[in-house]
């Protein structure tokens, strides 16, 4: 048997232990703009902002979160879940340019049974997918093989948020 290494995975598993650092969509946006690329923040908007999923369903995975600490959509107002829409357009636009994917599963998981790994913080997941990326590994393996690394994938996109 031969064995695919995914340390980074270790990560994960300690997250989903409660984080004592607060809401990561609460803490990313509080620090100053220098620190988006270590944060993975892409694009800040007036009611919302953009990051990259540390722990992807898939390379180039983005997660849309507002400012407002809230659990679900019925609390926001109106004009930060229209911004939320029209930062998924971007969100749309920057990954067609930059990692030319061939569709998106778009979503929010709203509520821990319903999958949400921060229940607390509503926010709107676009995955980027391309023809032939499911494989066997997660059918047979529970394993998905990311291609590329965080970082690279964050320099390809940063420009179109620019």
């Amino acid at each position: 048997m031969e064995h695919l290494w995914a340390p980074w995975r270790m990560a994960y598993i300690d997250a989903n232990a409660e984080n004592e650092q607060g809401c990561i969509f609460c803490v990313k946006p509080a620090q100053s703009q220098e620190h988006d690329e270590e944060n993975l923040v892409l694009y800040r908007g007036e009611r919302c902002f953009v990051l990259m999923n540390l722990f992807p369903y898939n390379n180039g995975h983005l997660m849309i979160a507002p400012y407002a600490h809230v659990p679900d959509i019925e609390h926001l107002e109106a004009e930060t879940l229209t911004e939320i829409m029209l930062t998924a357009q971007k969100s749309l636009a920057a990954l067609r340019a930059a990692i030319h994917p061939d569709g998106f599963n778009m979503g929010i998981n709203q509520g821990t049974v319903a999958g949400a790994g921060i229940a607390d913080h509503v926010h709107f997941h676009v995955v980027p997918r391309w023809n032939g990326d499911t494989n066997f590994m997660p059918v047979l393996a529970e394993t998905k093989v990311m291609p590329d690394y965080l970082e690279n994938t964050y320099r390809q996109l940063e420009p179109y948020f620019s």
